[in-house]
């Protein structure tokens, strides 16, 4: 049973911890909606707001989580063009061992494309079927991809009682870790989905806090938002602690709807990963 989802706005920056957000959310049993029980930059959680520590802090509450399930805002896996057909973990190990930085395995994913399509970015099916903004190995993603699979799943990956969907399939589980993403689940709720963030800081612009207020009626048909915590999320002009909301609002909609006998025997799936959004 599922008792707490959390959604997990994510970043690989070397602050990451300034960027990372983590929505906790409560099932209730018999009510429509989640509860948002708490809303929390990674930073001031771990302390830190460097990469290395401050991930390792996450990796630290997931493990410490019980009945829960993660909805993770970084991609999961790369395209098998690009990783191969062996299963997940040999290639969660060819990324753990990689000798450079993110943006040297992500131009290395660039060298592999090139030499079998005339495209230079490819896209997992998930990613085409949730049109993702992003394929997961673009310079504007390939830092989340990375340290997301090195430095959390990496250490996540054959722990006890957890469980990382698509790729390892269990009904006995006390954490459940799955790949989301905000910005397809806005699509799919037909919401704005740009013009709603304002990293520069500042009183939001009118078009950005118009969106905003789109995108919060419908966010609060899946989750029970009180005043403060919707002021809370208005005060962050970078819209990470919406994001983080939101990543939770969609995991738990996918993770009602999609069942895992509608996609276990999919052909990519357990290679590639599945978004839950």
């Amino acid at each position: 049973m599922i008792r707490s989802v959390f959604g997990v706005d994510f970043s690989g920056a070397k602050l990451a911890g300034l960027n990372i957000w983590i929505a906790r959310t409560r099932v209730v049993p018999g009510h429509p909606r989640l509860v948002l029980e708490s809303l929390d930059r990674l930073g001031q959680l771990a302390g830190t707001n460097q990469r290395e520590p401050a991930l390792a802090h996450l990796v630290h509450l997931i493990l410490r989580s019980h009945q829960a399930l993660w909805g993770m805002d970084f991609p999961f896996a790369l395209p098998i063009e690009i990783a191969g057909r062996d299963g997940f973990r040999t290639q969660l190990q060819w990324v753990c061992d990689y000798p450079q930085n993110a943006y040297e395995f992500g131009r290395d994913c660039v060298k592999v494309a090139r030499k079998i399509s005339d495209k230079l970015h490819l896209r997992r099916i998930t990613d085409t079927e949730t049109k993702t903004p992003f394929d997961c190995y673009h310079y504007r993603i390939v830092c989340q991809t990375f340290h997301g699979m090195r430095d959390v799943l990496g250490h996540l990956v054959g722990s006890p009682g957890t469980v990382i969907w698509p790729f390892e399939l269990s009904s006995s589980y006390e954490r459940l870790i799955v790949e989301t993403c905000p910005g397809s689940t806005l699509k799919r709720w037909k919401v704005p989905y740009h013009n709603y963030k304002q990293p520069a800081g500042g009183p939001l612009e009118p078009r950005r806090l118009r969106n905003r207020r789109i995108i919060l009626e419908r966010l609060r048909k899946t989750v029970e938002l009180s005043e403060a915590q919707v002021r809370k999320i208005q005060r962050n002009p970078g819209g990470d602690a919406l994001d983080a909301v939101i990543a939770a609002a969609g995991t738990w909609e996918s993770f009602q709807t999609h069942p895992p006998e509608t996609w276990q025997n999919h052909p990519r799936y357990r290679l590639e990963g599945k978004i839950f959004a």
